[in-house]
């Protein structure tokens, strides 16, 4: 037997690591199961190069609770370890810069921020243990099987055991404020949650499968009866399908692989792209193109990162493009730097490549699904758009590649790229200043009538709407500056596409000074502001309008993007027509209440048309309306 004090040059060490080591202790598992796997690769790859001749047998990691004597142990058949072995990677820890670490993040909160590899793992048993135990016998000759045992204090005890099999038990005797290990379902999410794609099987007690009856017993029906069998639980797939070679996987194994990283998930995936680079840094995965839906938040936090197949986190802005962190899947890079307890990134230049990349090979995918089968792309955009407008917004790269894919919808529900589209409209729709002028609606059928004037014109119209809108609309106009989108309620059809003849009045100044008080008697002052225009005969007697600027203003406000431009209070425009028989007619009218009436129920039709005639003002004009039947 022997004693002695681990190498840690501080007796504060245990504290730290019990305190500050991880930010959620039940890391511990991960870390300790991961041990496991390597120490089963490493007798793996020992006899492939004939260096260890012995049989491998089952190569797999066991995970056994026992509640009653309150241990958990994790049983691997790896490499095991001899004394001296022990001495050299247990009793000192490994890691540079012990008392600069003491120094730096004793008595302080926020040790997750610890940058390095420092082999910490399996000193994480001590966050959920009052003792932890090694049982080891190496895989070399005639070795001699030996324990380790400490209760978290520098001192340690070695002595000689008889254990049969070769390969490491680490045997954790839970304490009392840790005892949520000690329950079976505790212990199952956390292997599910890390260790679901591990390289070796990692077992966790038993699970109940139904077979046909061995004996071969019918039931009444003829047919062989089911019978329960208890297998061991496996709670991991070994060969997960981004570590296979893309050429080695259908469509249908990408389908199974994300509803087994999704499994609630009633949705299934637009497409998918797969992850393969050995240069300049190493990065698999496949990354999901899920169906967005309009609120963007709720879809973050779906890409998984791994290490060598270990679940590191899902907290992936880092590595991942903001945009990006919409999509679903799984990336796996062993190149990627992570602090202490490998839950959180450490940005570097591998970072920023690996960044790079992705967001190049998703451009790439997107132009190419829209070169290959353009209608098939047609028929997804709906889906794509939120995200290609996001991407556009937050990534100049990817903005640029977009240019090509991007699509506009016209009110007939046809296509057009930016360019298809401008040289559409730009005969028709170019104004005085020689700017093209796109027309949008943001909701068809609340805009039917402006949309009905515009084609009536001949003027075509396109649909844009969502949240991201008016911020990706500013965003279009600044990379091509000769076009400007105006929404159809934003401004008389003559005031959006400007033309060098103007419409005369039929209305002389007196007429005007006669008929704007009437009008402005009726609505509020603060949110209308009512104007005379020369404009059609065949328009509407009034049009309420918002203009574009003011309005996106707003929209962006709700977004949280214009805020430096100060509140906007919502304003409206109520635009009269001059040339429209009906103003002609109020001014011909003898009393001035009857005068009021026509404009009052003018100004009302004109705001119930744009859904801003509510409350005790509908009641009122309903009931004005029902009289005048």
């Amino acid at each position: 037997m022997k004693t002695g004090q681990i190498n840690v040059q501080t007796e504060n060490i245990f504290p730290i690591i019990k305190k500050f080591l991880y930010s959620d202790h039940e890391i511990f598992l991960r870390e300790l199961v991961s041990n496991a796997v390597d120490a089963t690769q490493k007798i793996k790859f020992l006899s492939t190069n004939g260096e260890f001749k012995g049989e491998l047998g089952e190569l797999q990691v066991e995970v056994i609770l026992d509640a009653e004597a309150k241990t958990l142990t994790i049983r691997d058949r790896g490499i095991g370890m001899t004394a001296d072995e022990i001495d050299k990677y247990i009793n000192q820890i490994a890691f540079s810069g012990a008392e600069e670490f003491v120094k730096q993040y004793e008595g302080k909160e926020g040790a997750e921020q610890i940058i390095g590899h420092f082999g910490l793992g399996f000193y994480s048993g001590f966050m959920v243990s009052d003792k932890v135990q090694i049982r080891t016998l190496s895989r070399t000759d005639g070795a001699q099987a030996v324990q380790w045992e400490s209760n978290g204090s520098p001192e340690y005890t070695i002595t000689e055991i008889e254990k049969e099999d070769r390969g490491t038990d680490i045997v954790l005797h839970i304490s009392e404020d840790s005892k949520e290990f000690l329950e079976k379902a505790r212990i199952q999410g956390i292997l599910d949650k890390y260790c679901k794609f591990l390289p070796h099987p990692v077992l966790f007690g038993t699970k109940t499968e139904y077979i046909d009856d061995p004996s071969g017993e019918k039931d009444e029906d003829g047919k062989v009866k089911r019978v329960s069998n208890e297998v061991p639980n496996q709670v991991n797939n070994v060969k997960p399908a981004w570590t296979k070679s893309p050429a080695d996987l259908e469509q249908g194994d990408y389908d199974n692989f994300y509803r087994e990283l999704y499994p609630m998930s009633m949705d299934s995936a637009l497409f998918h792209i797969h992850l393969n680079v050995d240069y300049p840094f190493n990065l698999t995965g496949i990354l999901y193109f899920p169906k967005i839906k309009e609120n963007v938040e709720v879809q973050r936090n779906k890409i998984n990162l791994y290490s060598n197949q270990v679940f590191i986190t899902d907290n992936v802005e880092e590595i991942v493009p903001e945009f990006l962190t919409l999509l679903h899947g799984v990336i796996d890079s062993p190149d990627i730097p992570l602090n202490v307890s490998r839950s959180y990134l450490q940005s570097d230049g591998n970072v920023k490549k690996i960044s790079s990349h992705i967001t190049k090979k998703v451009a790439d995918k997107l132009s190419e699904m829209f070169r290959k089968d353009r209608a098939d792309f047609e028929s997804k955009w709906e889906d794509l758009k939120l995200f290609v407008q996001y991407g556009s917004l937050s990534d100049e790269k990817f903005a640029e590649k977009a240019k090509s894919f991007t699509l506009l919808k016209d009110t007939d529900g046809n296509y057009h790229t930016i360019e298809e589209y401008k040289e559409k409209i730009a005969p028709l729709q170019t104004d005085k200043n020689d700017k093209i002028v796109v027309l949008y609606t943001n909701n068809l059928e609340e805009q039917f009538g402006f949309v009905k004037k515009a084609k009536d014109r001949g003027y075509q119209v396109v649909q844009i709407d969502g949240p991201l809108a008016p911020h990706w609309l500013q965003k279009i106009e600044q990379a091509y500056d000769n076009m400007t989108f105006v929404r159809l309620d934003s401004d008389t059809l003559d005031k959006l596409i400007q033309k060098e003849e103007e419409i005369p009045s039929k209305l002389s100044k007196e007429d005007e000074e006669a008929l704007k008080p009437l009008f402005e008697g009726v609505v509020n002052k603060e949110k209308f502001i009512v104007q005379i225009e020369s404009m059609s005969a065949d328009d509407a007697p009034i049009i309420i309008t918002q203009p574009e600027f003011i309005r996106r203003m707003m929209e962006q406000q709700k977004m949280g993007g214009a805020g430096f431009f100060g509140a906007f209070p919502e304003t409206h425009n109520l635009v009269i027509n001059a040339n429209h028989e009906k103003i002609g007619d109020i001014l011909s009218e003898k009393t001035q209440k009857t005068k009021e009436e026509k404009v009052k129920q003018l100004a009302d039709i004109a705001m119930l048309s744009q859904g801003l005639l509510k409350g005790e003002a509908l009641n009122a004009f309903i009931e004005r309306s029902i009289e005048l039947i």
